[in-house]
């Protein structure tokens, strides 16, 4: 058995896999937002919850959190879920759990689990993106999570934009303080902000799609732009990183238009004679994100 936990910003989710990637056992509860030492205390919950269901201690734990954990300092960096920032989370949780925790990225836990059971099984290298509430990304090599001497590898949403346009130039202002950075022009959010900075009302995504569907032209000009800049940072990160696999999740990763449209979209900047890069939907959905952090768990 492995145990995995996807340490969210809403929910906290707890899961055990066999050896065949079968779920036996699922649990969710709320995080408690802004509380370090509850949010701790939710892991060492659910963990117990788990190994209750079968009645045995589990040698080890896999995390995957919004964030990652800095190799200088051993602490959390670069959380949206900003109360972890800062914290000593892998030390605080095996002192408490007293066994060995693997924490990773949520979006190389993503990377993980669809490289290893998922929609990009069998390949060597996986690059993965969520693009929904911002845009994360993580790369899995071999079936194991690529960290990188930062604990940043792959991630492609705070770098700007390529090949920007004129009507791109000079992008919006990110919360990480750059302008023009990825996130601010593919994420779920900025597709959403997009559509309504010309005094539109502001939809949802998966209304705009609809109304994109049904024949509305402002609808079409914002998937329209929103597609070539997706194509246009796929192509950037084919043209470093060759992955054999892209796997999208996220909100934006359900609508199926995208994967019709990019593979005609993104050779045009691949400096290859051929680009056949495979664009996937996650096959494991919102589940692969606490997957992959069970499969974090050697064996």
């Amino acid at each position: 058995m492995r145990i995995g936990i996807d340490l969210g910003g809403t929910k906290t989710e707890a899961i055990l896999l066999d050896d065949d990637g079968r779920i036996v056992f699922r649990e969710r509860l709320s995080t408690p937002k802004g509380d370090y030492q509850g949010t701790l205390e939710t892991v060492v919950r659910l963990v117990s919850l788990a190994e209750a269901s079968i009645g045995a201690r589990l040698p080890d734990i896999g995390i995957g959190i919004p964030g990652t954990i800095s190799p200088a300092t051993s602490l959390v960096k670069n959380a949206n879920s900003t109360w972890l920032n800062g914290q000593p989370l892998r030390q605080d949780l095996t002192d408490q759990l007293g066994r060995e925790v693997h924490i990773a990225n949520d979006a190389n836990c993503l990377a993980v689990s669809e490289a290893v059971d998922g929609a990009a099984a069998g390949a060597d290298c996986v690059l993965a993106i969520i693009i929904g509430t911002g845009c994360g990304s993580g790369i899995a090599l071999k079936g194991r999570p690529l960290v990188g001497r930062h604990g940043i590898a792959g991630e492609i949403g705070h770098n700007p934009l390529p090949w920007m346009t004129e009507e791109d130039f000079p992008g919006p202002l990110c919360w990480c303080g750059q302008r023009g950075c990825i996130e601010t022009f593919v994420s779920g959010t900025a597709f959403q902000k997009d559509y309504g900075s010309d005094g539109k009302e502001t939809f949802f995504g998966t209304d705009i799609i609809r109304l994109m569907r049904a024949g509305d032209t402002h609808a079409r000009a914002a998937y329209d732009r929103y597609v070539d800049r997706l194509a246009r940072t796929l192509a950037h990160a084919i043209n470093l990183l060759d992955p054999g696999v892209i796997v999208l999740g996220g909100g934006m990763s359900n609508v199926d238009e995208l994967y019709t449209d990019l593979p005609a979209l993104i050779p045009r900047h691949v400096f290859s004679d051929v680009c056949n890069t495979p664009v996937r939907k996650a096959m494991h959905g919102d589940s692969s994100g606490v997957r992959g952090a069970a499969w974090l768990c050697p064996r």
